[in-house]
């Protein structure tokens, strides 16, 4: 790694322009680090790959060169070079194949057809009203047209006034209901294009002439804004305990739980997780009031450190919500509850990395957090009676732990021997085919552990080998093979090919390196009819 030496300088040249590269310059510098070494881990994987694939008639084929690049990280320019130093080219127009299929499966995945807007009434601007109340009596249908995504139809409806918090910022839209008289028509979601809040249904009212009331489903507003709020909170939290380098990188907030990223270089410890989460309890506890202030000139909000993230766009006037001044502080837009209190309780349920010094959290808050809590100690008193009514169950299952690991351990021992016994029967079965030690039989195993540990064993005290086991392992048949390594060179025999030919036998698949492979199948019949065929392709090989 070498690009993370270089952020010192870089900070210290481009401080004028950007101030937050010279206050993070360490936490940078980390990131960069992780990405090189996730990168050079990336470069190592693909070369161990590309050293055990067959290359036919010196070119690699398109479909793996594409699996490569895709699957593995690994960047086609250096397959294409690494095949230039030894002798071998691309099958360029495969992995261009390739290539514009998985684009053509992701442009089908994102596909959506518009209709155009059948106009009624020419409000230029939608009046949202969706902080102040979640109920609106007199609206009505401004426009309206056809969506079609995934062959499935919707329609978008317009309204000249909404409650609908439509998706923005993390947050997921409003669902509710349009009454037009007599008739109710789902809202599935709600989204915001071009400044217009978007109302998506499956069906259009019968009369568009009526009155629209339109109603937010208000339990799963309650649920979506205690699941805000407890992010605002939780991210306030992140910079006591982690430092102010924690940022938000991305957030989702729904009903049901809630998910933040956040930028830090390693894995939070449980102390840290916990802290977090008593800190967010305790200010639930505070039941502190919302401070919300709309229109706020930007330069004003600034000045009264109101956190901004770097790189968002904010317009001339931003909205800015408080829960307590020296505690958190935000730029928003979402919804969130009247005082912290109406959260009722915060509970994170996981802590995992999603990208080089990006962090992930994700939470649930209210009655969520309840059930949550509740599934857990329902499972622990399972637990507990298991035990017969254990008042220490850790102490229970580690003992368990420890008795399960000894029983394993004599288990290994009565295995080991049993697999000295078949070894020594095995060897006497090996025959001598123009200088190479020929075993094809069935093995009287039942793990496939067992049945590696005997290959490689028999390979090594044997020299010139060729192993081919078939076993019944969980009632489903399985083969390997196994080579030894100066074989593979000189006798032009590759494990993987042969396993993949006598895997047809048990119509299943399989593959692995030049030297060792291994595959499973359905037909356990079928074992017997490998193993013959076994013969005919050393024999075969030879010639």
């Amino acid at each position: 790694p070498f690009l993370t030496k270089m952020v010192p300088l870089l900070a210290s040249e481009f401080a004028e322009v950007f101030p937050e590269l010279e206050k993070q310059k360490e936490f940078v510098a980390k990131v960069i680090l992780e990405e090189e070494k996730s990168f050079l881990k990336t470069l190592e994987g693909g070369l161990r790959r590309l050293e055990n694939i067959t290359i036919t008639n010196n070119q690699l084929d398109g479909k793996t060169a594409f699996e490569l690049y895709d699957t593995f990280g690994f960047p086609i320019d250096l397959t294409r070079l690494i095949g230039q130093e030894k002798g071998w080219t691309i099958d360029e127009a495969g992995f261009e194949k390739a290539l514009e299929a998985q684009k053509n499966r992701s442009r089908q995945d994102a596909k959506k057809e518009t209709g155009d807007w059948t106009i009624l009434h020419n409000d230029k601007e939608v009046d949202f009203v969706g902080y102040d109340q979640l109920t609106v009596a007199d609206a009505r249908i401004v426009k309206y047209r056809t969506m079609k995504t995934k062959g499935k139809e919707q329609y978008q409806i317009v309204l000249n006034k909404t409650p609908f918090y439509a998706e923005s910022g993390g947050q997921v839209g409003d669902t509710g209901l349009l009454c037009l008289g007599n008739e109710k028509i789902p809202v599935v979601d709600t989204v915001k294009e071009n400044d217009l809040t978007i109302h998506i249904v499956k069906q259009l009212p019968k009369d568009f002439s009526l009155a629209v009331k339109a109603e937010v489903n208000r339990s799963l507003r309650k649920a979506t804004s205690q699941n805000h709020t407890a992010v605002h909170l939780m991210h306030a939290a992140l910079h006591q305990v982690l430092g102010d380098h924690a940022l938000q990188k991305g957030q989702l907030v729904d009903p049901k739980r809630l998910r933040f990223d956040f930028a830090h270089f390693s894995k939070m410890t449980q102390e840290e997780i916990q802290q977090i989460e008593n800190t967010v309890n305790q200010k639930i506890r505070e039941n502190i009031a919302l401070e919300e202030e709309r229109n706020m000139p930007i330069e004003e909000a600034r000045a009264s450190g109101a956190l901004m993230l770097f790189g968002e766009k904010y317009g001339e006037f931003v909205r800015v919500i408080t829960f307590d001044r020296d505690f958190s502080r935000e730029l928003c837009g979402g919804t969130h509850v009247k005082a912290s209190g109406e959260i009722g309780f915060f509970k994170i349920l996981s802590e995992s990395g999603v990208a080089a010094g990006v962090r992930r959290i994700e939470a649930l808050t209210g009655e969520n957090a309840q059930a949550y809590i509740a599934k857990e100690l329902n499972q622990l008193d399972a637990i507990r009676l298991l035990f017969k009514n254990t008042k220490d169950p850790l102490k229970s299952v580690a003992d368990l732990q420890s008795e399960n690991k000894t029983l394993r351990k004599q288990i290994e021992k009565l295995q080991a021997a049993q697999a000295s016994a078949l070894k020594a029967d095995l060897k006497k079965q090996i025959s001598q085919i123009d200088g190479v030690n020929f075993i094809a039989t069935r093995v009287p195993v039942s793990d496939a552990k067992t049945l590696k540990t005997l290959a490689y064993q028999l390979k090594d005290e044997i020299g010139n080998a060729l192993i081919i086991f078939g076993a019944e392992v969980n009632n489903k048949p399985q083969l390997l093979v196994a080579i030894s390594e100066n074989l593979t060179k000189h006798k032009d025999l590759h494990a993987g090919n042969i396993v993949r030919e006598l895997a047809k036998e048990i119509k299943g698949g399989g593959g692995g390196q030049a030297f060792f492979a291994t595959a499973g199948g359905k037909d356990i019949s079928g074992l017997e009819r490998a193993i013959e065929k076994a013969g005919r392709i050393l024999t075969r090989a030879i010639k």
